[in-house]
């Protein structure tokens, strides 16, 4: 993790000393990163062996949206505040927004971070609504007990832990100055502005801090309670933890494997778990490249700029049904026919009934689709103005279902040259079979990965005829060591959810959003274990109770250790 940089001058003497402090703390947390393993004899027993868990960071950053959540709720405000919006951007690392090699504090971000913080404390700090909000109401009356109190609850809040002596009395005597700084204002509200603008801007709020608890044992030192719980909170709601998971840190309830997973299965049926359930699965299937297509409108008049919101909040309903409602997996994901249609979409489908804007539930007709592969977004997605984009169908197969390790396209690829008489799959088989790619991955994977999806076209409407010629969609592809043979995409998609690769891509994937990161070497054998449960029919939810109660969420290797 690269530190920021701050330029000091021309800040006042409190906010310089300040920020010299996140410096000072950043510069302490630049670079550590640790190695997982099982304790012997640790709080948290059980899990992986040491030697199969992977490096990550101890001190990742909360990403912009985390930010945003997190200042809500500690604020307790009713919508997110939305300054993020200026925020320097974070660039995406890898598949997932959540990446902490990718989030750094920037000099930039610093000054962002600053500015938000004086902006949102100056705002609860003038309103006595707000101000009630944060202000518990059996604080003492005594003004040094009661700010001493304020303190202590808020700045537990903050830094998701109980603050330590010294933080208290540094943040207790930031507080008694407020009325020096701010002056004119209510002693106790300027001293909760002056709290609220250091605490924001504290490296303990920023980052999400991994120091863990208390001396190694067998090699690993365990996470404390606090500590898991702000893992669990950020995974499973993007935000925070709640009061109510604080108070189960500090009673010792998340101190076992048993525990954590407990109290996981309940965090996962907060409506806010949907919503993290649902960014993994827009990130993984590149939702936002429904939007903004450009189709030929002599041929697909019935294509119109709103359906790309439509397929969007088909794909996401269709994720929410099956992990949430149905209690389903890849296999579902990957098989179903349920499907959620409006108007617009309907038409395309060829699903028969009177429709209106909003989306109703229906089964699709099971010659002709299987699963999300088989759904409008991701066809029309992958498509060009007037013909199916079979590879980068093809490649996306690849890359997002079976996480296969394709080579770059070579740096003189051309589009497909026009062919007014062939096939699109024609055209496809004479512009790949010879260069750099030829034989080794268009002709064994790309293409007739591509090619089963060619009875659908640009915007995703079955055919069963291409240029006059009856559609070939047959192919065969290798899964599992051997070549699987299929006549279409509904066969594809079968072979895909019988296959291993796919479980254990789809469990990669999962290990990398949970932890953050990307995986190592060292993941191999609980992407193992969660693929093969996967593929025996586990759910998702399941896939992600496993991942959190494992020794790899709940515990680090000493930094001296590396």
């Amino acid at each position: 993790m690269t530190p920021p940089s701050f330029s000091m001058t021309g800040l006042p003497r409190w906010r310089r000393a300040l920020g010299a402090g996140f410096c000072a703390v950043a510069l302490l947390l630049s670079g550590c990163t640790g190695s997982l393993g099982d304790p012997d004899d640790g709080p948290v027993p059980g899990g992986a062996a040491s030697s199969q868990v992977a490096e990550r960071s101890m001190f990742p950053r909360l990403s912009h949206a985390q930010w945003e959540n997190t200042v809500r709720d500690l604020l307790r405000l009713d919508d997110r505040p939305g300054l993020s919006a200026s925020f320097t951007t974070d660039p995406l690392g890898g598949v997932f927004d959540n990446n902490e090699a990718a989030l750094l504090v920037t000099p930039g971000l610093w000054s962002d971070y600053q500015r938000a913080a004086e902006e949102l404390a100056a705002m609860v700090a003038d309103d006595p609504g707000k101000l009630d909000r944060i202000v518990p109401a059996d604080l003492p009356a005594e003004p040094e007990a009661r700010a001493q109190a304020f303190i202590e609850r808020f700045g537990e809040r903050a830094f998701r832990r109980p603050l330590t002596a010294d933080e208290r009395d540094t943040y207790l005597a930031l507080f008694d100055r407020g009325k020096e700084l701010f002056e004119g204002e209510d002693p106790f509200a300027a001293g909760v502005r002056a709290a609220i603008e250091a605490l924001l801007q504290s490296p303990h709020f920023v980052y999400r801090v991994e120091l863990g608890a208390g001396p190694a044992k067998g090699g690993l030192i365990p996470l404390s309670g606090h500590e898991i719980a702000t893992k669990l909170a950020y995974l499973f709601w993007n935000t925070m933890p709640s009061d109510e998971l604080l108070a189960a840190a500090k009673a010792g309830e998340l101190s076992t494997h048993e525990g954590v997973r407990a109290y996981a299965e309940g965090m996962l049926e907060d409506p806010r778990a949907r919503e993290v359930v649902g960014a993994f699965h827009r990130q993984l299937y590149d939702y936002e490249h429904y939007h903004d297509l450009n189709k030929d409108p002599a041929l697909y008049p019935e294509f119109v700029p709103e359906m790309g919101d439509d397929m969007q909040r088909e794909a996401e309903r269709f994720v929410e049904h099956i992990v949430f409602e149905e209690e389903g997996g890849l296999t579902d994901l990957l098989t179903a026919r349920t499907a959620f249609v409006n108007d617009r979409l309907a038409a395309v489908y060829g699903v028969e009934g009177d429709f209106s804007s909003e989306l109703e539930q229906v089964k699709l007709d099971e010659a002709e689709r299987s699963g999300l592969l088989t759904r409008l977004g991701f066809l029309a997605s992958k498509a060009t103005a007037r013909q199916p984009d079979s590879i980068h169908r093809g490649v996306f197969v690849n890359l997002r279902i079976l996480c296969a390790a394709l080579p770059p396209p070579p740096d003189n690829a051309t589009g497909l040259p026009p062919g007014e008489h062939a096939t699109n799959r024609e055209r496809v088989e004479a512009h790949t079979g010879k260069g750099t790619c030829g034989a080794s991955c268009h002709g064994t994977r790309i293409n007739p990965a591509g090619f089963a999806f060619e009875r659908y076209d640009a915007i995703g409407k079955y055919r069963t005829t291409d240029n006059g010629v009856p559609v070939n969609s047959a192919d065969a592809f290798p899964l599992d060591g051997q070549l699987r043979s299929y006549a279409d995409a509904i066969e594809f998609s079968q072979a895909l959810a019988e296959s291993s690769e796919a479980h254990a891509c789809y469990a990669r994937r999962w290990v990398e959003f949970a932890q953050g990161r990307e995986v190592g070497v060292q993941d191999r054998e609980l992407i193992t274990e969660l693929g093969g449960a996967s593929r025996g029919g586990a759910s998702t939810k399941e896939l992600i109770l496993q991942i959190v109660s494992s020794t790899s969420f709940l515990a680090r290797v000493p930094a001296e250790a590396q």
